[in-house]
């Protein structure tokens, strides 16, 4: 497989040289481990191993194109297991070891790997296939002025609760009242996320704001991250959520603080049932918003029969999306839509690319070898955000 970017293979890889020492011994596996980082990266080639008593050992993942159970074979005359892997240039994986001894079953990380990616559900080691690396500006930068996490009680009539929302003010960010009767001096953006914490504790989404804003790829911005209570109940094209965002947290916000408080200033984001969340509220309030972030929207639908694949908790998702798809409406003047090639979701996703143009919105469309993943939006993050409210160096250079 020829991949562009990617290095000449090396005439032997290194799990070859030791599988045909003439010493395979435990001092041999013990130096191939010292010796290499894990996985081992070679060209497009990315070797996968683990030293560990077993009857079998099984790569996992939630990469779609590879076999769900791909095993690892075992080296005779010793217990390590290795897989070799076609990887493309600029892919991240995320994946683990799964053990059988006998009847018993053991899933772990690699533990030759220090790569970890964190999620709500647990972590997972990742492989970074060549070219890949992390952008530098998801990383702390001493120069960038950090911004302001404050922690704000909004009180919901129409969910009949009080929500957490944390609101983010950018290094710079000035309330500058003004004599009464005048307008303030200066105004600011409004981003608001759902999944906020997540977004937050996974995505190093403050660092990012911090950096994004910093080096003036994105104007300086307001950011309401919020969190919720059952998403997979209020996230899917529910009213009273939709209520809560538009008709209580963004007058309030509005209100209290120096915003445009105009559709071109307002943006809603969200991922996965997050995306869904942001599309169901934006079309209950079309034209409330100028600009929507959709990452890895869960937009499963279907054109015939009710069998959609995704469990109960996706039935009003596709009864949403299927209605919206029959009837497609301008919601906003812009979409930034951006999906990992390795998802379930990417069919779905490039499937609702030529819905939203032909409502006459603008679609920005960004894919990525990745998967559905934290990391995945957090690398996406920069694309979205410098396109719904670019700073001053994009407005320079594009």
């Amino acid at each position: 497989m020829s991949v562009a970017g990617t290095k000449k293979r090396p005439a032997k890889l290194a799990i070859n040289r030791l599988r045909e020492s003439r010493n395979l011994d435990d001092a041999a596996v013990e130096r191939f481990f010292r010796r290499h980082e894990f996985p081992i990266v070679e060209g497009s080639r990315c070797t996968f191993a683990v030293w560990v008593n077993a009857d079998a050992v099984y790569l996992r993942h939630r990469v779609v194109g590879l076999p769900d159970d791909l095993p690892l074979r075992r080296i005779e005359g010793t217990d390590l297991w290795y897989a070799v892997v076609e990887i493309p240039a600029e892919s991240r994986v995320e994946y683990q070891f799964e053990v059988r001894r006998g009847d018993h079953w053991e899933r772990f990380n690699d533990p030759s790997n220090p790569r970890v990616a964190r999620s709500p559900v647990g972590n997972s080691s990742v492989c970074y296939s060549i070219d890949y690396t992390v952008p530098d500006w998801t990383l702390p930068d001493e120069e960038a002025r950090p911004g302001e996490l404050v922690e704000l009680e909004v009180r919901s009539q129409a969910q009949r609760r009080t929500n957490r929302v944390t609101l983010y003010l950018p290094a710079r960010f000035r309330m500058q009242q003004s004599p009464a009767g005048h307008a303030p001096r200066r105004r600011y953006p409004l981003l608001v996320v759902h999944d906020g914490g997540d977004f937050l504790e996974y995505a190093s989404m403050k660092t990012v704001l911090d950096n994004l804003i910093h080096r003036l790829d994105m104007a300086e911005t307001v950011v309401a991250f919020t969190y919720p209570g059952d998403r997979l109940v209020e996230y899917p094209n529910n009213s009273a959520h939709a209520r809560f965002i538009s008709h209580e947290l963004v007058p309030r916000l509005e209100h209290d603080y120096p915003l445009i408080g105009q559709p071109s200033g307002r943006c809603l984001m969200g991922s996965s049932f997050g995306a869904v969340a942001s599309l169901s509220t934006a079309v209950r309030n079309p034209g409330f918003y100028g600009s929507l972030i959709l990452q890895s929207g869960s937009f499963l639908f279907t054109d015939i029969g009710d069998a959609h694949g995704g469990g109960p908790a996706f039935d009003p998702v596709v009864k949403f999306v299927n209605r919206y798809r029959a009837r497609p409406t301008r919601v906003a003047e812009r979409l930034f839509v951006s999906c990992g090639v390795y998802e379930p979701l990417i069919v779905q996703n490039r499937s609702m690319l030529s819905v939203f143009a032909e409502t006459g919105m603008t679609v920005n469309y960004v894919e990525s070898r990745d998967g559905h993943n934290w990391e995945s939006w957090r690398d996406r993050l920069r694309d979205g955000l410098s396109w719904v409210f670019p700073g001053e160096q994009m407005f320079v250079y594009e």
